[in-house]
Order: C-alpha cells, then sequence, then structure tokens
C-alpha cells in the first residue's frame, strides 16, 4: 500500500505535468496561429507584370483583386488566376511574391494568323470559313479550337458526307501567331437508297415523297443536293406531312415515327415515316361566340373563309382567324383574343367550329429586340411587323409577321418568342434570325425552237446591302436574238409597303424565217405595286421605248452604190412603212391587276393566276393607241393520290389606235405561244404575196389541259406529262381590205401530248402537237421545245 506522502507527491508531480503539457500547447498554438494569420495575410507596395507582350500590363492589373497597400490572402490570389484565366487571354499565368512585390508572370496565347481549310473538295472554303468561332486576329485557344473542329465536321457532314472526319493543326509562326489548319476528309457521298411510308391509305408514297424536303438518290441528285439526309430537316418532313394532311380533312393525323437507318457497307440511308392518317372531316356548323361590344358577330360572319361542306383545312381556319383579328384590330379594338375550338361529331366525320373572341389580357408590346441579323439591317425586319413598341401585343399579328420574314428568303431560320417586359402589362418581343447567302450567279443554256441555241448569264441579289432590295444584271444570247436587263426593285418605297423599281432592257432581234426585219430595241421603265388584298396586286407603269427597224442587206449588194442596196427578202407595204418610220418612239403609261392565289408557283395543282392589263400609248412618241389584254388560268387537282391536274386557260386581247395608223409592231401575232401546233406567228392575218405575217388587233384564246406523272417514273426525277387541246383566234388587221391579205377570222385549234421536266435548270417542255382547225397559208409546227412559262 502507498503510505499519504506517497499520495501526495503523486499528485503534486502530476499537476506540474498537466501545467507544463497546457503551457506547451498554448505556446504552440499562439505559434500557430501567428504563422496562420502571416501566411493568409500579407500587402504588397506594388505589382509587377512580366511576360506580356500584346496585352497591355494596365488591363492585366485589372483583373487582380489584389491592389497595392491592402492585405490579400490566397484567396486573393486564387481568385486573380481564376480571372486571369478566364479571359481567354493566356495560356499560363503565375503569381509570387518578391519582399513587398507581387510578381505576375504571363504566357500569351498567339493570335491567329489565318483560318486553312485542307483536303475538302465537296465543301467550298467560303462555305466553311464563316463555321469557326477562331478567326483571324482572334486570340487562339485550344477549347474553342476543338468546338471549331466538331462544328466544321457537322456542317461537312450535313452536305451529305455522313463519314467526313476532321482533325487540326496549329502551325506557329514568328512574333507569337498560328495558323490554323482544318484537315479534312470528306469520305464519301452518302445517299438515300429508299423512302417508305407504312400506314398511308389515302396517299401514295410517290404523291408523299412530293410533300417532304428528303428525295431518293437518283442521276440529277449531283444538282438538286436534294438526296442528302439531314436529322434537322427529318423533324421538319414530319412538320410538312402533318401541315398536307391538316389542310386536306385529315385532322386526327400523325406522324408515329420518323426512322433513317444508315447502311454502313453501302453508305446509304433508308428513311421510314410510320404515320396514322384517321378519319377525313368536313365542316360542319361554324359559329362565332362574340363576347366583346366593339363589333357584332355579324360583321365577323362576313370574314369567315370556310363555309359548311368543305373540305376541313387547318390552314384556311388560320387564314379565317387573321382576317377576323385584322378587322377587329382596324376598329380600333386591339384587345381581342379569338380562339377556335372545334368538336368532332365521328359518326358524320364533321367537326363543328366556334371561333370564341373574347377581351384578351391588356398587354403592351415594351419593345422588340432584333438578334442574329449579322448582315440584314434592323429596319428591313421590323417594317414586316403591323404592330410595333406601344401597340397592343396580338399574337396573330405576329404570327403573321414570323410568316412575312421566312418569306423574304433572306433568312435560314426565323424564332419569335416573348419575354415578360418591366411591368407586368409589358412584353418584350424577342426575334431571332439566322441570315443565309441571297446573291445568285447563274448560267443556263438550252434550245428552242423559236431561237435555236439559247444561253443566259445573270447576277441577281435579293437582300442588297442588307437593305431588302432587289438588284438583278442578266444577259441572254440566242442565235438570232441579244438581251441585256438591268432590274431594281425598292419593296418599301417611301417607307409604305409598296414596290417600286426600274428596268432598262436593251434588245436586238435578226430576220428569221417569221420575221422579215431587223429589229433594235432598248426599254426604260418606271414601275411601281402594291398588294390590295391577300394574292392581289395593283401596278402601274411608265414606259419608254426606242425601236429601230432595218432590213437585212444582200451581201452581193455595193454598199458603196445606194442604188444597188436591195435585200433578197420581199416585204408587205405594211413591213415596209414601218420601216420607212423608224426609228420609232413609244412613251406609254400603264396598269394591271394581277391575282394569284397557286398553291405552289413552280408546280401548281391548285388555284387560280389571273392578270388585266391596259397600256395607254401617246404621252408623247410617235405611237397612239389603247391596248387591253386579259388572261385567266385555274388549276383544279382532280386526284391527289394519283396527282392528276386539270387546268383550264382563256386569253383575250384588243389593241386600238386612237390617233396614226398603228405599225406592225404595235399589233398581235400568235402561234405556238398560245395554240400549239403552230409555228411561231404561225396563223392570222398574212400578205400573201410575201407570206408575211402581219398581226392582228384582236385574238381570243383557250386551253384545256390535264397533267399527271409518268408511269413507273419516279416523281423524284420530277417529270409529269400532259394531254391538251388548244384553240384561239386573230384578226382585224390593222392596214386596210387590200388584196394581198388574207384574214379569215377562222378558228385555229390543235390537240396534243407533252413532256414536262422540272429540271435543275428550270422547268422544260416539249410539245408533240397537231393542228386539226387551220387555213392553207398557216405555218404549222409538229414539235415545240423549250421553257415552260404557261399558265
Amino acid at each position: 500500500m502507498y503510505s499519504t506522502a506517497h499520495i501526495k507527491m503523486f499528485f503534486i508531480r502530476s499537476a506540474m505535468a498537466f501545467v507544463l503539457a497546457v503551457a506547451a500547447f498554448g505556446t504552440t498554438t499562439i505559434v500557430a496561429a501567428t504563422t496562420a494569420v502571416q501566411a493568409q495575410a500579407a500587402v504588397v507596395s506594388s505589382i509587377q507584370v512580366r511576360g506580356n507582350q500584346r496585352v497591355d500590363a494596365d488591363t492585366i492589373r485589372s483583373y487582380l483583386t489584389i491592389e497595392p497597400g491592402r492585405s490579400f490572402s490566397t484567396f486573393d490570389t486564387d481568385e486573380s488566376l481564376r480571372q486571369l484565366f478566364a479571359t481567354g487571354l493566356f495560356s499560363d499565368v503565375n503569381i509570387t511574391q518578391s519582399g513587398r512585390t507581387l510578381i505576375v508572370s504571363v504566357e500569351e496565347n498567339p493570335t491567329v494568323n489565318l483560318v486553312l481549310f485542307e483536303g475538302n473538295d465537296d465543301v467550298s472554303d467560303d462555305r466553311l470559313k464563316t463555321i469557326p468561332q477562331l478567326q483571324s486576329l482572334s486570340i487562339f485557344n485550344a477549347d474553342q479550337l476543338e468546338s471549331d473542329r466538331e462544328r466544321v465536321r457537322e456542317a461537312i457532314r450535313r452536305s451529305g458526307r455522313n463519314s467526313a472526319e476532321v482533325t487540326t493543326r496549329v502551325d506557329q509562326l514568328e512574333n507569337n501567331r498560328v495558323n490554323i489548319v482544318f484537315v479534312i476528309n470528306e469520305g464519301g457521298r452518302t445517299k438515300i437508297s429508299r423512302i417508305d411510308f407504312v400506314g398511308n391509305n389515302a396517299f401514295g408514297d410517290r404523291r408523299l415523297i412530293e410533300v417532304i424536303s428528303h428525295n431518293e438518290s437518283n442521276f440529277l441528285s449531283w444538282i438538286r443536293r436534294d438526296d442528302i439526309f439531314d436529322e434537322d430537316r427529318l423533324r421538319a418532313d414530319e412538320e410538312r406531312l402533318r401541315t398536307f394532311y391538316y389542310n386536306r380533312g385529315y385532322a386526327d393525323f400523325r406522324v408515329v415515327s420518323a426512322d433513317a437507318q444508315l447502311d454502313q457497307a453501302e453508305n446509304e440511308y433508308t428513311i421510314t415515316f410510320t404515320v396514322e392518317e384517321g378519319d377525313r372531316y368536313s365542316f360542319g356548323n361554324i359559329t362565332i361566340d362574340n363576347g366583346i361590344t366593339a363589333v357584332t358577330a355579324e360583321e365577323l360572319q362576313n370574314e369567315l373563309l370556310i363555309e359548311t361542306g368543305d373540305v376541313y383545312s387547318a390552314r384556311n381556319v388560320e387564314k379565317t382567324l387573321l382576317a377576323m383579328t385584322t378587322y377587329i384590330a382596324e376598329t380600333g379594338y386591339a384587345f381581342a383574343e379569338i380562339t377556335p375550338r372545334g368538336e368532332r361529331n365521328f359518326d358524320a366525320r364533321t367537326i363543328d367550329l366556334t371561333f370564341f373572341v373574347d377581351e384578351g389580357p391588356r398587354t403592351y408590346i415594351e419593345r422588340i429586340e432584333i438578334s442574329g441579323n449579322t448582315r440584314t439591317r434592323g429596319y428591313v425586319i421590323r417594317r414586316e411587323f403591323d404592330i410595333s413598341e406601344g401597340d397592343a401585343y396580338n399574337s396573330v399579328l405576329v404570327n403573321k409577321a414570323k410568316r412575312r420574314l421566312e418569306g423574304l428568303g433572306f433568312f435560314e431560320s426565323v424564332r419569335i418568342s416573348t419575354r415578360p417586359g418591366s411591368s407586368p402589362d409589358r412584353v418584350v418581343v424577342v426575334v431571332q434570325v439566322v441570315d443565309k447567302p441571297t446573291g445568285e450567279l447563274s448560267f443556263g443554256g438550252g434550245f428552242s425552237t423559236n431561237d435555236g441555241a439559247i444561253g443566259q448569264v445573270s447576277i441577281s441579289e435579293k437582300n442588297f446591302l442588307g437593305r431588302g432590295q432587289f438588284l438583278k444584271v442578266s444577259g441572254g444570247f440566242g442565235e438570232e436574238t441579244t438581251k441585256y436587263t438591268l432590274s431594281f426593285t425598292e419593296p418599301y418605297f417611301l417607307g409604305q409597303r409598296i414596290a417600286a423599281g426600274f428596268d432598262v432592257t436593251h434588245e436586238t432581234a435578226e430576220s428569221s424565217d417569221t420575221v422579215f426585219f431587223d429589229n433594235t430595241i432598248t426599254t426604260a421603265r418606271l414601275r411601281a405595286g402594291v398588294e390590295l388584298a391577300e394574292g392581289l396586286r395593283f401596278g402601274a407603269y411608265y414606259q419608254f421605248k426606242r425601236e429601230e427597224l432595218s432590213v437585212p442587206v444582200n451581201e452581193d449588194d455595193d454598199p458603196a452604190d445606194p442604188d444597188t442596196l436591195t435585200n433578197n427578202i420581199d416585204l408587205s407595204p405594211a413591213t415596209q412603212q414601218s420601216v420607212d418610220q423608224s426609228p420609232y418612239v413609244t412613251s406609254s403609261v400603264g396598269y394591271a391587276f394581277d391575282f394569284n392565289n397557286l398553291d405552289n408557283t413552280r408546280n401548281p395543282r391548285e388555284g387560280v393566276k389571273a392578270k388585266f392589263e391596259q397600256e395607254f400609248a401617246g404621252i408623247g412618241g410617235d405611237a397612239q393607241y389603247v391596248r387591253t389584254e386579259a388572261r385567266i388560268t385555274g388549276y383544279y387537282l382532280l386526284s391527289e393520290d394519283r396527282d392528276v391536274v386539270v387546268l383550264g386557260s382563256l386569253g383575250a386581247g384588243n389593241v386600238t389606235s386612237w390617233g396614226d395608223d398603228l405599225r406592225i409592231i404595235d399589233t398581235f401575232f400568235q402561234g405556238g405561244e398560245t395554240i400549239r401546233g403552230f409555228d411561231s406567228r404561225g396563223f392570222g392575218p398574212r400578205d400573201t404575196d410575201t407570206g408575211e405575217s402581219i398581226g392582228g388587233t384582236t385574238y381570243a384564246n383557250a386551253t384545256a389541259e390535264v397533267q399527271f406523272p409518268l408511269p413507273l417514273l419516279s416523281r423524284s426525277y420530277g417529270v409529269r406529262a400532259a394531254l391538251f387541246a388548244d384553240a384561239g383566234i386573230l384578226t382585224d388587221n390593222a392596214f386596210g381590205s387590200s388584196a394581198t391579205i388574207e384574214d379569215d377570222a377562222e378558228l385555229r385549234a390543235s390537240v396534243g401530248a407533252s413532256i414536262i421536266w422540272d429540271s435543275p435548270f428550270g422547268p422544260l417542255r416539249g410539245d408533240f402537237s397537231h393542228a386539226i382547225a387551220k387555213e392553207d397559208y398557216d405555218d404549222t409546227q409538229f414539235f415545240r421545245f423549250g421553257v415552260s412559262t404557261r399558265f
């Protein structure tokens, strides 16, 4: 056992040890805390920048969170490093302290000298050079280079080179500059071997292929470039199919799937659309539930563009919605909200439609923000809106502006959205566009039965200087004709929706088998046009034309002896009179009404195109006449599935002198252009002594035609056939009742068949025809070939 003395001694020693331990611990803590404070807080009197060549030292100091004379910590150092690296200007940064001086050492990223492309054949440098973010004089960044490499690769793949690979090379140059080189292996061109549709019964595959933008590969694909698979275009094709079906009564239509499978071995895609068509509906009862007092339901009934019994069409519902909204807005009431609501009657296969007209939210446009227009000027975009800052917000009018912008053809894409403004009743309309090239250099050539071999070259720009103006310079060349034209159009003259412009044309035409004189024509025209309603335009113009007629000289004549200068062509008195009066000036004014609601201007299937025009000559000059012409052509889709189109056309014209006698070049000439089966100037009044057509003052003609696809030939080739019948008359010569002039005023008629090709060079047409009603002195023609311009 321990004694009391031992116990006391144990506690004393333990207490002393505890005191010593606490003292030691306290000293260590104090020293450590002091050291930590010294490490975390310091003060420098100056900041020195080293290694910078291009970036100013003060600019570098501005990114630091450390300032002379103020204490800083390691956190400040880290934040300064982060901000300097975030600028993208430096490849390396180091911050150290030497005494009371902070030293910032930087290594600058090089400057990009040139961006180059190697190995690209299918996609040009001009198309690729706008894709990388790194451009000449920009600061090189390795992360951005990788992003640019992927962007270039995707662009090449979208051009039909699915197996394309892209690598990059950075060539070091002096003065801390680099050249960036994109090394491209385009690979083989990817094709579309087949496009299939599953679930379609109302329309065949061949009809639906025409609806979508993708096409099966064929021998023309290298020109059309419509057999390139693109995922975004595939989604757009789904929407094209929906629109197609919705506008033809199939309100329940849906695309179940759109799938593209790539055969790696053949480098070909097979695209399959699986659809559900549903039933076809017609409009049932159409009513208006009007909840505002600005207009009555009866007034709005007049704006309906649909009727009970019509095949259901989403497009016509939208047009009606726009017409009603516009009408209400024109009354001064800006806050109407129209909502169409349909109720299906499955037994009757009808859709009862009710338009609910209510007072919408009182929301105003605070401002319209435009972005993405790197070339097109902002006012060109703003003027397509019928509403502006401060006006009531109307989604229907905003959607109308979107369609207008898309219709300009200036942009790859147009997106319009809204976001809240500075107060609950304010919105900001955000317009995002992507500019696209709008200039075009085109060359063309071919053969025409009228002009023989023909060629044309033109340069056009439909968004001149980003102002939305149209400029075109063109030249056309035939075996007997040449024509040069300069055209300019300002679509918003004086800030209004008035298209104003001018055309200057110089044309020479040599004599031929049907025209017995040479003619040189110089024309200048000032014009203006305005849209009166959807599809209806009014235009007016002033025209100055100078014509110089001459007779071709026999090569055997002696130019030194005027008395021997004759020609080997006998001229009619009418032609000789016009030649003797040459040169001849026509100064005229005119106007025209044009109506066009065709579903497609290049390959119409439904709709009407009509024109009425009058010209009054005698505003100075030598000619004095009134010329009146009218033409109307209607298209009707006889069979949607088989794509059979019927067209009918009527035309008429008259020219009447109100002063001096008409000249031969003031009259009308008719031939294969209107009544196939006849040569150019092939029928009508004729001088029987010379065989020369002298024209008439009155004409009328009619055409009936049925068009259809050629069997067993893919529609992707763009080839169709037609059967037709033409009839017409040209009479009332302007040169008296001379016994040598035949003018029997008899009807001419023909029947025939045609091949129509929507070629990459433009619509071409060959007509095989037989004249079934003609006169002995008429000039007939079995085959006619040229550019298709018939409407």
